[in-house]
């Protein structure tokens, strides 16, 4: 396993970047990265980028998630989860499910959401979280995110309720969690968390590094379906077959005619060889005329 993506499940009781450490070392591979964050008390799939694919990053990061969990109501923490400290209490009984699902569905679709104060947002170089565990301000950010669907899964069970939520990735469930809280005039924060897909990419295939540690040196039936080799892993655009002086071309970072291109300029595109090898990928600079001619330019070469 050099390079592609390993599909893990994370645990709860630590940070991403400390399952990166962990991989790093269980695989012996210094160049790893990963296609999003999930909180400590959170766990399910963190995607690893492996070697080559870490220039990948940037092209997987920004797809859809899917979460799992659980929200309690009348209770409100300083960090909108159950980790943090709790400033203030507020009765539940005239909550409803009815009322829960109705504010909900209010919650879906395009809006700006504010940063909590602990985050991992940084200003000047300092993340929110050191801020507010010093008693600093913490500037107010908002940054656009999109929520598909935000449903509860079952009935509301005392005072909490399961919930699935499917949104545009740098979503905050924790923020979302205290807004229907608020919303709901009882207060609420998150008190469960599991990521359940990431774009393509589900927990059910996904390995615990724990599992990998255990198995040693025979990794690979434990692994399975949680490893995708660096050229089958799906990107978010077209890919265009090459033959081999465009091959030639494309290795020294020339730019490349196409036919039948359908992308657009600015479009970025996947570009494979004869052997469906990625040996690139690149942006449509210019569309020539009506007939679907363009003009390709490189941008990260692998081959």
């Amino acid at each position: 396993m050099r390079d592609g993506l390993l599909l893990i499940d994370k645990q709860t009781g630590r940070t991403s970047h400390d399952e990166v450490q962990r991989a790093r070392r269980l695989l012996g591979q210094r160049k790893m990265g990963h296609c999003g964050t999930l909180d400590p008390d959170a766990t399910g799939l963190l995607v690893l980028t492996l070697g080559r694919a870490t220039r990948l990053t940037r092209f997987l990061i920004n797809a859809p998630k899917v979460y799992s969990g659980l929200i309690r109501f009348g209770v409100s923490t300083d960090t909108y989860d159950g980790s943090g400290r709790v400033v203030e209490t507020r009765p539940t009984t005239e909550l409803t499910g009815e009322r829960i699902a109705e504010v909900m569905a209010r919650l879906e679709g395009r809006r700006d959401q504010t940063a909590p104060a602990y985050s991992a947002k940084k200003v000047k170089g300092v993340k929110y979280y050191e801020l507010a565990r010093r008693g600093e301000e913490v500037p107010e950010s908002h940054k656009p995110v999109n929520v598909y669907g935000f449903r509860a899964t079952a009935d509301l069970s005392g005072d909490s309720i399961s919930f699935e939520l499917e949104c545009s990735s740098g979503t905050y469930v924790r923020s979302l969690a205290h807004e229907l809280g608020e919303a709901l005039g009882c207060g609420a924060h998150l008190a469960q968390l599991r990521r359940l897909s990431v774009g393509p990419f589900e927990v059910a295939s996904a390995v615990t590094l724990a599992a990998i540690e255990a198995a040693g040196e025979e990794t690979g039936p434990v692994v399975g379906s949680a490893w995708v080799p660096f050229d089958a892993i799906p990107l978010p655009f077209a890919e265009l077959a090459t033959d081999a002086q465009q091959e030639r071309r494309i290795g020294n970072g020339q730019t490349v005619l196409f036919r039948g291109l359908d992308s657009s300029e600015g479009d970025w595109v996947k570009l494979v060889n004869r052997k469906h090898q990625v040996i690139a990928v690149g942006t449509v600079i210019e569309r020539i005329g009506e007939g679907g001619v363009g003009v390709v330019q490189p941008r990260i070469v692998f081959h």
